[in-house]
């Protein structure tokens, strides 16, 4: 019997398998998405009638129609607010977090240890939502300001510094570093011309995390921003749906016209495809930088 054939043949099954299995998923993933996107483009009265459906009874674009028409500038507005926390939030991070996760991975540095143990115990616990809020308001003061969007929480954390070590550490050679040294480089010419081109994966992924983060952040607005005009496109779309909500348990006479489904669909839709669109882009680069940064020392 020819063992190679019968390898050969486990293998193709094993990869027909494996296939099937992926497009399962992969279509579990998409199908309520591709739901939301039917559901906003499906009429009020179709979707209260027959409920939702994966493709519309009765178009409409009514709902983005009131969206607009109705929040226009609001939204754009919240839309330049969220774009620059993103950007400039992500750019910060991506500055900020590799320079503490470098030396952490330098073998020659003594301290590095002790403060790996404190990025970590940092990652595992926090003082809570409570002395946070007093410490950012009454110590910092960043309320109702735009630095309340990118200073909590999300512009630098512990697990994307453990990823940068590990990744710094598994392929920033140290011998590449003395031959830098020999030719006369120092420390922050090593960095910036050696280290960070070098790890552009690992960039590209935290990036990417990062930049999610920010884009689809709405707690910090609801600790810190009671100014409207500081609302990111996230806080405002709750804000529009908690509207919705408020007027549909009072059973006002106005809100007989407002889209209240589809709008919640379509709200979604517009909080979700702009970010979901860049995804693509980094997708090679994000699967590298996630393989490598988690492996283990």
């Amino acid at each position: 019997m020819n063992t190679n054939a019968v390898g050969g043949t486990s293998s193709r099954i094993f990869r027909i398998v494996v296939n099937i299995i992926l497009i399962f998923c992969t279509l579990c993933a998409l199908l309520p998405f591709w739901m939301l996107i039917a559901s906003s483009f499906t009429s009020e009265d179709a979707l209260a009638q027959f409920g939702y459906s994966f493709w519309p009874k009765e178009w409409s674009v009514y709902a983005y129609e009131w969206l607009f028409s109705t929040n226009g500038m609001r939204v754009l507005q919240a839309y330049g607010v969220t774009l620059f926390i993103t950007v400039f939030g992500t750019g910060l991070s991506l500055l900020i977090t590799p320079l503490l996760a470098y030396p952490l991975s330098r073998r020659d540095y003594k301290r590095a240890r002790f403060f790996t143990f404190l990025v970590f115990f940092a990652m595992l616990f926090n003082g809570g939502v409570v002395p946070s809020y007093i410490m950012w308001t009454q110590f910092f003061h960043i309320k109702d300001t735009i630095w309340a969007w990118i200073f909590p929480n999300l512009l630098f954390t512990g697990f994307f510094v453990i990823l940068y070590k590990n990744y710094f550490s598994s392929s920033i050679h140290p011998t590449l570093i003395e031959a830098a040294k020999i030719d006369g480089a120092g420390e922050w010419r090593i960095y910036f011309t050696i280290v960070l081109p070098l790890s552009l994966p690992i960039l590209a992924t935290v990036g990417l995390m990062t930049g999610l983060g920010y884009w689809n952040n709405w707690t910090n607005g609801l600790y810190y921003i009671t100014d409207t005009r500081l609302y990111s496109l996230q806080q405002y779309l709750k804000s529009i749906i908690d509207n919705i909500m408020a007027l549909a348990n009072m059973d006002v006479g106005s809100s007989a016209d407002m889209p209240s489904i589809s709008i919640r669909m379509a709200i979604a839709v517009v909080g979700t495809v702009p970010i979901l669109l860049l995804y693509p882009f980094f997708q090679k680069a994000f699967v590298a930088g996630i393989a490598l940064g988690g492996v283990k020392e």
